[in-house]
């Protein structure tokens, strides 16, 4: 059996690219890393990284070892922080990715609140609006809007109904009016999403058996939830949030929302893990702290 070193002297690796930057984080020489990564390649049988003077890249069998790898540690370190944990709370790192918005305006604050209530427990938090990949990538769960594309991720339910709200500032609808209709968004400046490169301008609603889709049209458009939050509170247009991003602003009236007669598009909302051994009493409690939390946010 390789040893837990090497393990992790491979992962390291690979999450930095590179066997001397790997070296230096670990605090260990290249040669010893080098060295490391050949002796676990000899043990397997199978290359795991192609290597040249210039790059380093895994093979097929270093993509799907390194999976293995990842749950194996994720598993004893579990099973460590059990023994050690015993009365003390919780302890350890809990490495989570959270879209922009949600986690500068309410996320933020609440990791406060569950830090306080475990203090030995540390957090690694990535804001960004890309999908992070939860088994190539050092994190342990993430955060995240809609449907879960990959079917073999573990999808803990926060908001299991929840929905996008086209909504504007009262300066903006004092100036352009308010639309009372789908159709009448067509006639307003949007502020455009664009995910993974394409633009979000199809705005889609329901009602009892009734839906309308609408293309929007504006000059604002970014690839960063918060930065379109901030283009409405502004009053440059009409966005369309996830309710949980803008319930704060609607709650104080800096945001209005439109159409109420009409249901936004569906935006689940999961707590996500690669695997259900990763269920660990770390994201148990998250996961309930959040739906509590999620729940008096949007009731």
């Amino acid at each position: 059996m390789s040893s837990i070193l090497d393990l992790e002297i491979f992962v390291r690796i690979a999450d930095e690219g590179s066997i001397s930057a790997a070296a230096r984080s670990l605090g260990i020489t290249a040669a010893a890393a080098s060295i490391a990564l050949k002796r676990l390649e000899t043990r397997l049988g199978s290359r795991l990284l192609a290597r040249s003077t210039r790059s380093l890249r895994l093979t097929p069998e270093g993509r799907r070892y390194l999976d293995s790898v990842r749950l194996a540690l994720a598993t004893l370190e579990d099973g460590e922080q059990a023994l050690r944990q015993q009365g003390q709370g919780l302890c350890g790192v809990l490495q989570l990715s959270a879209p922009s918005d949600f986690g500068r305006n309410a996320l933020l604050p609440w990791l406060d609140e569950f830090k306080n209530q475990h203090p030995q427990l540390r957090l690694q938090l990535q804001l960004n609006d890309r999908h992070a990949d939860l088994f190539r990538e050092s994190v342990d769960v993430a955060l995240r809007f809609g449907v879960p594309g990959d079917s073999s991720l573990v999808a803990l339910p926060i908001l299991a109904v929840h929905h996008r709200v086209v909504c504007a500032s009262p300066q903006y609808l004092a100036r352009h009016g308010t639309p009372q209709v789908p159709e009448d968004l067509a006639g307003h400046s949007a502020l455009l999403y664009l995910r993974d490169g394409q633009l979000y301008d199809l705005w889609r609603f329901s009602r009892d058996d009734q839906v309308r889709e609408v293309q929007v049209r504006g000059d604002y458009a970014c690839d960063d939830g918060e930065v379109a939050r901030r283009w409405a509170l502004a009053g440059h247009g009409l966005v369309y949030k996830a309710r949980l991003d803008v319930a704060e602003d609607l709650r104080a009236g800096r945001l209005v929302p439109l159409l109420t007669d009409w249901q936004g598009e569906p935006l689940p909302f999961n707590l996500l893990c690669p695997h259900r051994l990763q269920v660990s009493e770390r994201v148990r409690l998250l996961h309930g702290f959040l739906v509590q939390r999620c729940r008096e946010l949007c009731p």
